[in-house]
């Protein structure tokens, strides 16, 4: 019997009040912890360390994730964090946020602005700051993490929530998956994070399906001649003027050997060579970052690379001996997909709580997330990365109005309003995992 539309609204009001209460409840919650969670956040930024380094960093939060009765893993691919909470059957939702910092001289002003310093891995001496918001990252992880402990009674399910090193470098993720994250832990059905944004208001939700972030490549090209007096050079093989012909017909890649539809990058990011007016230097040297979204134009990319250079040196004249040395970098971080289906139900339910305006479909971006091996280590995985807005409402309409630019992430001026992001990406990483996690 088909029941009138009225009282299949009637039917439906417990539910939806059971929702609302849910939704109050975690607002309610979140705020309540807000003030300590911002005193958590200056504190992480106030003390960044670098990809690889974040020792203090995962102690001081695994600390608290054992406190809330996690059970929690240290030095889970170098300084990871593994914190595991068993709540009754269900599904395995994993929560993931990163911890390095940047090697950056912090410029915000800000009162808890970071005065670290560290020496990187290339030995290269620099201040140390959270400039890609990572900060904020860590303090909605905790704040998520008190939020469900405090309403173990209303999910069912396994929470592994974990902390990352070394997403800067490309690495992190794959080193915790190495070192046996799903073989040695609950493997997750489902896998979650967030970044925060320079380009959406402070508070907004920005979802994409599919490729949402790029396959990254650090690609070193080193272009081998023979030096000479500048005075005479004829009697060299001059490695920059080769160089710069390669630097040329690497355009092609993208302009001519792709279809205009397929997005891509090649950008020659350093063109270093010589120490004198008067001397033609031996050695020429490209550095290269190469963005892609499918592994099919990855390779595509990679390979035209090497071709270009070859072919630019024979037609050079260079012998064998002198051929470039083409060079990628132990740095790729693979592109980021989110399940379709998985990040459209996510959307409909941020929107349900946050309202439409707050919640917004945004393009694919040519930025890189290591997120996104977590994912392809096991594509029955349902997996969603978003991003939270971190622009002031004020400065995002003027620089609307103005048509000037706001500071980027990885910006020395980037300094996000914070509690919008945290309270916002809190809310909806503990509205998504009680979703996935509701009892049945």
């Amino acid at each position: 019997m088909k029941l009138p539309r009225i009282c299949l609204a009637i039917a439906a009001l417990p539910f939806a009040l059971s929702m609302q209460a849910k939704a109050d409840s975690v607002s309610d919650k979140v705020s309540a912890d807000l003030p300590k969670l911002m005193a958590l956040y200056k504190d992480l930024h106030a003390h960044p360390e670098l990809s690889g380094f974040e020792v203090n960093t995962a102690a001081k939060l695994a600390k608290r994730a054992k406190a809330l009765g996690f059970d929690v893993t240290e030095k889970v691919g170098g300084t990871g964090v593994v914190a595991v909470l068993k709540n009754g059957p269900g599904p395995v939702v994993m929560i993931r946020a990163d911890m390095d910092g940047l090697p950056v001289i912090e410029q915000t002003g800000l009162p808890f602005a970071s005065k670290e310093r560290a020496t990187t891995e290339d030995g290269i001496e620099s201040g140390v700051m959270h400039a890609c918001g990572h900060d904020t990252h860590m303090t909605s992880w905790v704040g998520t993490a008190q939020a469900l402990t405090s309403m173990k009674d209303e999910w069912s399910g396994t929470l592994v929530m974990i902390l990352q090193p070394a997403e800067e470098r490309g690495k992190g993720a794959r080193d915790m998956l190495a070192d046996g994250l799903y073989e040695r832990f609950p493997k997750p059905d489902y896998a979650l994070a967030f970044h925060d944004s320079a380009g959406l208001p402070a508070g907004t939700i920005g979802y994409t399906p599919e490729f949402a972030l790029a396959n990254v490549d650090s690609v070193d090209v080193i272009v081998k001649g023979a030096g000479g007096h500048g005075a005479y050079p004829h009697t060299t093989k001059d490695p920059i003027v080769l160089a710069s012909r390669i630097v040329t017909s690497l355009q092609t890649l993208v302009s001519r050997e792709l279809d205009p539809q397929d997005a891509a990058v090649v950008t020659v990011g350093s063109f270093h060579a010589g120490a004198k007016h008067n001397i033609i230097s031996d050695q020429a040297t490209l550095l290269l970052t190469v963005r892609s979204y499918s592994d099919e134009t990855r390779q595509t990319l990679l390979d035209g690379i090497a071709r270009i250079a070859k072919g630019e040196a024979i037609a050079a004249g260079m012998p064998e001996a002198l051929m470039p040395e083409v060079n990628i970098k132990d740095e790729y971080t693979p592109a980021t997909y989110n399940t379709p289906e998985f990040t459209h139900k996510m959307a409909e339910l941020f929107t349900q709580r946050f309202g439409e305006k707050r919640v917004i479909e945004t393009p694919a971006v040519m930025g890189g997330e290591d997120f996104s091996r977590f994912y392809r280590a096991d594509k029955q995985i349902e997996s969603l990365i978003f991003w939270v807005g971190g622009v002031n409402q004020e400065d995002w309409d003027t620089a609307k109005e103005e048509g000037t630019s706001l500071p980027s992430l990885h910006s020395p001026y980037w300094a996000p309003k914070a509690d919008a992001v945290i309270t916002t990406a809190t809310e909806a990483l503990t509205t998504a995992a009680l979703h996935i996690l509701q009892k049945q």
